[in-house]
């Protein structure tokens, strides 16, 4: 046995108070008088599968509803790698635990072992864990695309789909990349003539990040280099070597120090001194000549330095702030050229890539499709098999294709279901079909048909047997039993036949306590179900109850 729901847990739910309910596996039936409250089962699973939650849901003068449900997971078992991906705690000893929480006021919560998750990883484990078939939700047949997937997994061809689904989308992507480029084709011409500029410019200026500060220097030097140039000229007549200057008299000075020291070694410090002034006065003489030196003094070099100013603020005024961000934008230009260059010159490559991308799509898909063909007849028969088993003894059932040029999202056909519920009728579509009771047992039959490729392990029944009954119901009920050879079937039901075949039975009971209505689900054993039985026969009479006990020991 696969995945199996052991306990459902609700509290606060609509009419329930507190419910546990530990589900056994195999075949169980759900049972209860009209408007006792069996939808509301139905109602908790659908918000452990993460379905849209009503605060209407909240039983009245609670805060909140909780909905709780233990699952036993085998180990090999898709979800443990949804839970590892979904970041939640892993299983122990193989028991996946589910809590949603609705309140009243406020944002429902819900956690998976634990840790609080997403509406959607609970949509995910839902489709893993659990199929769901509600009066309506067999409609899902009627969907043609529903059906290839049907015809895919009796197939096998699954991993057949998902590759040419990659295919498809690849070969999608490339031409939507040369339609893109060819309609593009001018709104590209242009960026890479106006790229080319920008790099081209700042390219041709050749600049360095920190050249602008000196330049500026040598620009406010020249703005005022006669000025400099007169005032380096009066220092330089004050340093020269006339006999007025400060060099002369230092001269001068130096001498007669050196003559003290001469007569009297005491003065030979301020010898010394007066020597450390003239050297310093000849050092400053000298930087004074160089700095005269380097004056601008050449109008043709400081308009050079102006224009190589003017030539920086002008593309600091198109590219950036400073000269970093200037040359920033022209690496990030270039790269942008270069990559526009290389799809312009790769644009003639892309039709050999798109012409190989259709040629593996089309060998996938033909793969596929070729799959599908072999296995359609086998499942129309197979499927006609078990219709002969619910009453449709010489039903019409076939797999028709129409072929898709270009392909379809799911290959290069597409499967119509066809169905005549009695001889000597054309097939129909199913959606064609008006009875839900035959689509009902389509659905069954079906779902039969593909118990081996069938994975999602839990599958409820809610009152698919509706206008079914007597032989058919039981026939209905031998075929659920016939699923529960690899799936936990839990059924909700009116028909005696559909629950008599069950392995196990519980009956949903409405009553009041303490001036308040409440939901209970109690399991049926012995006589309790063959009184239960015997109340949807029409009756606990002694004949009602002799019919109850005939299809309980029925095989």
């Amino acid at each position: 046995m696969s995945a199996t729901l052991a306990s459902l847990r609700i509290r606060h739910l609509a009419l329930v108070e507190d419910l546990l309910w530990e589900p056994p596996a195999g075949f169980v039936a759900i049972t209860g008088e009209t408007g006792a409250g069996k939808s509301i089962i139905l109602g908790a699973v659908k918000l452990l599968l993460g379905e849209r939650a009503e605060k209407s849901l909240v039983r009245t003068g609670a805060d909140a509803c909780t909905v709780e449900g233990v699952f036993d997971l085998p180990a090999d078992s898709p979800v443990h790698a949804l839970l590892d991906g979904g970041g939640v705690e892993p299983c122990e000893d193989g028991r996946l635990i589910v809590r949603r929480t609705v309140p009243v006021q406020g944002t429902g919560k819900q956690f998976v072992n634990g840790s609080p998750c997403t509406l959607s990883l609970l949509r995910e484990l839902g489709v893993r864990l659990v199929d769901l078939h509600g009066p309506h939700d067999h409609q899902s047949l009627f969907s043609r695309d529903e059906q290839i997937l049907v015809l895919d997994a009796f197939a096998g061809a699954g991993e057949r789909r998902v590759e040419f689904v990659a295919a498809r989308r690849e070969w999608l992507r490339l031409t939507a990349e040369k339609k893109r480029l060819t309609e593009d084709a001018g709104a590209l011409a242009r960026e890479i003539d106006l790229l080319s500029h920008q790099v081209r410019e700042i390219e041709d200026a050749a600049l360095s990040a920190d050249e602008e500060d000196p330049l500026l220097a040598r620009q406010k030097a020249g703005t005022n280099s006669h000025r400099l140039a007169a005032s380096a000229a009066e220092l330089a007549a004050l340093t020269g070597d006339s006999e007025d200057s400060i060099t002369g008299r230092l001269a001068e000075l130096t001498r007669l120090a050196r003559e003290m020291a001469k007569l009297d070694p005491a003065a030979a410090r301020l010898h010394q001194a007066a020597e450390g002034l003239f050297e310093s006065v000849q050092d400053f003489s000298r930087d004074l000549a160089h700095y005269a030196d380097s004056l601008e003094s050449d109008p043709t070099q400081l308009a050079a330095v102006e224009a190589r100013l003017d030539v920086i603020q002008t593309l600091k005024r198109k590219y950036g702030a400073t000269l970093a961000d200037v040359i920033a934008f022209g690496e990030q230009a270039a790269t942008r050229l270069a990559e526009l260059r290389s799809r312009e010159a790769s644009e003639a490559g892309l039709d050999d890539a798109i012409a190989g991308a259709a040629k593996h799509m089309t060998a996938t898909g033909k793969a596929l499709g070729q799959a599908r063909q072999t296995a359609a007849p086998k499942l129309a028969k197979l499927i006609r098999r078990h219709l002969a088993d619910l009453g449709f003894a010489k039903s019409g059932f076939s797999v028709t294709f129409e072929q898709l040029d270009p392909p379809g999202p799911l290959g290069f056909e597409q499967v119509e279901f066809l169905f005549a519920p009695n001889p000597g009728e054309p097939e129909l579509p199913l959606r064609a079909i008006a009875s839900s009771g035959e689509i009902s047992r389509v659905m069954l039959a079906v779902k039969t048909a593909l118990t081996g490729e069938d994975r999602v392990p839990v599958l409820i029944f809610d009152e698919i047997d509706a206008n079914v009954g007597g032989e058919i119901g039981a026939r209905v009920g031998a075929k659920m039993r016939e699923l529960s050879a690899s799936h936990q079937v839990l059924c909700i039901t009116h028909l005696p036949q559909v629950a008599a075949a069950a392995g196990s039975q519980f009956v949903v009971t409405k009553s009041e306590q303490a001036g308040r209505t409440v939901t209970t689900l109690t399991p049926a054993d012995g006589s309790a179900r063959e009184e239960e039985i015997a109340r949807m026969l029409g009756g606990r009479a002694a004949s009602a109850l002799a019919h109850a006990r005939e299809l309980l020991r029925a095989p």
